[in-house]
């Protein structure tokens, strides 16, 4: 089993920035790839961006490319999204997810992100 557990939301306005954390933790934890994903209300939840585990390679959605930052302290077991510039449209319940090898297997309760203009 692993745990995820966000940290970092909050409300911002337009322009400002936000530092995401999720701690994981548990005995088997050896994930490929760590991911965060968004859910605005009314919508599906969307991928945001993935870093593997080992050689920290990223992903990132179209939406936030130049904007947020994903990464990764190993030694902490934690991953961290940055994000900059922020945009009304970024207004979501923001989760951490854990992938072992092809699906992601465990998330985390999510952080609000309010972003006013």
């Amino acid at each position: 089993q692993v745990q995820l557990v966000e940290s970092g939301g909050g409300l911002v306005q337009a322009g400002d920035s936000l530092r995401l954390t999720c701690a994981a933790s548990g005995r088997t934890f050896s994930p490929y790839a760590m991911g965060w994903f968004r859910q605005a209300p009314g919508k599906e939840r969307e991928f945001v961006a993935s870093i593997t585990w080992a050689g920290g390679s990223t992903n990132y959605a179209d939406s936030v490319k130049g904007r947020f930052t994903i990464s990764r302290d190993n030694a902490k077991n934690t991953v961290y999204l940055q994000m900059n510039s922020l945009k009304p449209e970024d207004t979501a319940v923001y989760y951490c997810a854990y992938k072992h090898t092809i699906q992601y297997d465990y998330w985390g309760q999510g952080t609000q992100v309010t972003v006013s203009s």
